[in-house]
């Protein structure tokens, strides 16, 4: 008895000392960083911010590595079949850890099982803007325009089955409209179009579109999130004129599943302190982004499932049908 309890003691211990190793050791190779959107996208940008401070503090590269295109499905699908030995993590966003679930029938990759939750990064709110000389100035501008016009009043979007569009389509719906959804391979091309006068409203990112409106040329008539947005606190949320009305993108690192839970910890550790960093903090606002850190991987697990269950109320309540 007393050398089976030595032994279980021994073991334990050994157990204790192989994950203060992996701890302190990880990350003993370059890290990569899987995204899905192009170079110079708002989370490219982003991504490229995080992994300079991360490569300082553990000593290693962190290659950012860009995978755009399919709505997030190659580099989800990429991210998911990565090997899960604490090299690759992915940079998600809502469409690819959400959304996609009641977008598609056959994804080549499962949302919910092919990820283990790192961390939040940030939320990244949407707007509704419109060309600088626009007489829609309100909300209400734009819904009393298209009631007088049904299927007249065209709003630009990267395509219906993105979060822009999904976006549009529950403005339609809870505003009773008709507006003629417009799609475009990507918000800057939308944006160039609604600036040429070919759609009347766009949905897009602030991230993508802030600098257009600072300098004048197009003009938020409201954000889609719930709440104000700092920085851009004189544009009201859509909430005002459509109660409830919450639909905002965020940001988030996840890994493929079967990842060491060490590198995840260190990973989400390391990830909440450079967030919680007011330097770095106010260098993401800018891109659009705003962060409170990025809490522990239980925290954004039980975030993901909350996010499941809304999307799942709101595909029901648009219609909304995989395909």
């Amino acid at each position: 008895m007393i050398q089976r309890r030595f032994l279980a003691v021994l073991a334990a211990a050994a157990c204790l000392c192989a994950s203060a190793q992996a701890q302190t050791s990880w990350p003993d190779k370059p890290v990569r960083l899987l995204l899905s959107q192009p170079p110079g996208s708002g989370p490219d940008n982003i991504a490229r911010l995080l992994g300079e401070r991360l490569s300082k503090a553990w000593g290693q590269p962190v290659i950012v590595e860009n995978k755009p295109g399919g709505q997030n499905v190659i580099g989800a699908q990429a991210a998911a079949r990565s090997v899960p030995d604490g090299s690759t993590f992915y940079f998600a966003t809502t469409a690819a850890l959400v959304a996609n679930a009641y977008l598609f029938k056959d994804l080549p990759y499962n949302p919910r099982k092919d990820f283990a939750p790192v961390g939040f990064v940030g939320k990244s709110p949407f707007a509704i803007v419109v060309d600088a000389r626009s007489p829609i100035r309100t909300v209400a501008d734009l819904v009393a325009r298209a009631r007088a016009e049904p299927g007249r009043v065209s709003i630009g979007t990267e395509g219906p089955r993105t979060f822009g569009g999904i976006t549009a389509r529950t403005f339609n719906a809870r505003a009773a409209v008709q507006t003629n959804l417009v799609s475009y391979p990507s918000v800057g091309v939308a944006l160039q179009d609604l600036i040429g006068g070919h759609v009347d409203a766009a949905v897009a990112d602030v991230a993508s579109s802030a600098q257009l409106v600072r300098q004048g040329r197009l003009r938020y008539v409201a954000v889609t999130s719930g709440k104000r947005v700092p920085g851009w606190e004189q544009v009201p949320p859509l909430a005002d004129t459509l109660p409830g009305f919450d639909m905002e993108g965020w940001l988030a690192v996840v890994a493929p599943a079967g990842t060491p839970a060490a590198a995840i910890e260190r990973f989400s550790r390391d990830l909440d302190a450079a967030l919680k960093d007011k330097e770095l903090a106010e260098r993401i606002h800018a891109i659009g982004p705003r962060t409170e850190g990025a809490g522990t991987p239980a925290q954004f697990g039980a975030f993901l499932q909350q996010e499941h269950e809304r999307w799942a109320q709101l595909s029901r309540e648009i219609g909304l049908l995989p395909e």
